[in-house]
């Protein structure tokens, strides 16, 4: 017979957003265990063995709030984030270097766009932080009472973005309001010619997205990016740090953290969680199962009859089509970039030289091929810490776009080493015999990403950061809200609100969701 255990609640998925929600829990003194399938902690976030990054390799808008909630202040904090500049490669060795609201040539040039940017990046930025007060809160709405203590802190929470809406004025109100949904291609174009600075903010909107720039909603991506600053940061000790100080929270506060051990199903009665079934035939009983898996995967594990006809649908229809690859090379030697001052080999490397260029680079995958121009974001992080300079030459770490999840004819060994080619084809013509140092290479599909993470289609955020699939609407109408199906349940992964990178911010608040036992 099986043995079984009792928790006040039950995490499923050891990454950040799974260990901020199974921290948050404990500290206000529940039973937690969190239940991790892999053998290692970290999801995407996880190191490969010697330490270099493996999928995700910089730190984007980790949240204070979770920080807060997980009493990771400054002496918790175990390590120093350095803040990276970066750089947009060009062709003709004109690299753009950029750092918060400046820009300027790699060769200490003053850029010609400098004060048009600037003024783009401060409004960008105030607009992002007006849409931060809904990313640090579950979505509007629900069926709280209208004077019950949620509802109220929600029309607070809304009365203070309307009132920093009105101290724009009316003019600037009103222009966010017309770029909000709009696409950023357009919004871009408008403020600085087309070329290697508009490439790179093309880039970022659609960063990890099954979508071009031209696709309306893409200002909304880059405002999203923006949310905490918009700053990229690469941690000492890499991500296998982060990942340290979120389980060294969630641990000092009590929760049970087991990894090597994934959920087989999660058991109900009466329309009420009850607890799970792990892989090795243990079951754990809990009143509540938050699960930071995909919400089809998630409602698989519980059992569709739980959900309605509609909900089914939505599920079933939910967009999370991954079209961003991850390349691993270590090196011999480090690159030689014409025009590139050594001391930027340890900047964030982008290569879109163009806004036009991104949406050329998007078109294929429409068609279910791989670009043969890609979009690469290129990191040498053991520039900047050597602890992730890799075990046997230098790692390049390298987010690679567009290459689809459902690429025709699959990611076979061939599609794989096409991939292969055509980055390092498209590296060479800003890194001359970029080739020639390559001693080792691992290439990571989507489909692969999705096998070994859960990430649902590969994708880097669990779920389309479209129009239709966010706040209330994410991952889907009906389930916006972190609670889905059965009465216990919660969503806590980056497919519920407010989305995809390391910020943490879903599982935190997913878990204060929960403890209010939130409809």
């Amino acid at each position: 017979m099986s043995a079984t255990r009792t928790f006040d609640s039950v995490v499923i998925g050891g990454g950040l957003n799974g260990l901020a929600a199974a921290g948050v829990l404990a500290r206000v003194g529940q039973s937690v265990c969190l239940l991790e399938r892999a053998p290692h902690l970290g999801g995407m976030a996880a190191p490969d063995a010697s330490g270099a990054p493996r999928l995700a390799h910089l730190l984007y808008n980790l949240s204070p709030s979770v920080r807060h909630d997980l009493g990771l202040g400054a002496r918790d904090w175990p390590f120093e984030s350095v803040a990276v500049p970066t750089v947009a490669l060009s062709e003709d060795g004109r690299h753009v270097v950029t750092q918060g609201a400046s820009v300027r040539f790699a060769d200490g040039g003053a850029h010609p766009d400098a004060a048009a940017f600037a003024a783009l990046i401060e409004r960008l930025t105030t607009y992002a932080a007006l849409l931060r007060h809904l990313a640090e809160a579950t979505p509007p709405g629900g069926a709280a009472p209208l004077l019950s203590p949620d509802r109220i802190k929600e029309i607070w929470r809304l009365g203070r973005m309307g009132l920093g809406l009105r101290r724009m004025g009316k003019p600037e109100m009103r222009r966010f309001l017309q770029i909000l949904l709009s696409n950023a291609y357009d919004l871009i174009l408008d403020e600085i010619p087309d070329g290697p600075l508009a490439g790179l903010l093309a880039a970022d909107a659609v960063r990890g997205a099954a979508a071009g720039p031209r696709a309306p909603g893409t200002v909304f991506g880059l405002l999203y990016r923006m949310g905490h600053g918009g700053g990229a940061s690469l941690p000492m000790g890499g991500m296998a740090a982060v990942i340290d100080a979120f389980a060294g929270a969630a641990g000092r506060a009590g929760a049970v953290i087991e990894t090597g051990c994934g959920v087989a199903r999660i058991l109900t009665d009466q329309d009420r969680v009850t607890g799970v079934i792990t892989d090795k035939g243990e079951t754990l009983q809990a009143a509540r199962v938050l699960s930071s898996s995909g919400a089809r995967i998630t409602a698989e594990m519980t059992g569709l009859a739980h959900f309605d006809i509609e909900t089914s649908r939505r599920l079933r229809h939910i967009r999370a089509r991954g079209t961003a690859a991850k390349i691993n090379l270590t090196l011999s030697s480090l690159p030689a970039i014409p025009g590139l001052p050594d001391d930027l080999l340890s900047a964030r490397m982008v290569i879109a030289p163009s806004a036009s260029y991104v949406e050329d680079a998007y078109n294929p995958s429409k068609y279910r091929e791989m670009s043969p121009h890609p979009v690469i974001e290129a990191l040498l992080p053991g520039q900047t810490d050597p602890a992730q300079r890799g075990a046997t030459g230098h790692a390049l770490s390298l987010i690679v776009q567009y290459a689809p999840v459902d690429l025709a004819g699959g990611w076979d060994e061939a599609a794989r080493d096409a991939l292969l080619k055509t980055t390092l084809k498209t590296l060479t013509r800003y890194a001359p015999g970029m080739p020639e140092l390559v001693i080792g290479a691992e290439v990571i599909p989507p489909d692969q990403i999705e096998a070994e993470t859960g990430a649902p289609g590969g994708h880097w955020h669990h779920a389309e950061m479209s129009l239709d699939q966010l706040l209330t609407l994410r991952p889907a109408i009906g389930i916006g809200r972190y609670r889905m199906g059965p009465s216990g349940l919660y969503l806590c992964g980056a497919s519920a609100h407010p989305g995809g990178d390391l910020m943490g911010l879903a599982g935190r608040n997913a878990a204060h969701a929960a403890l209010r036992g939130a409809p």
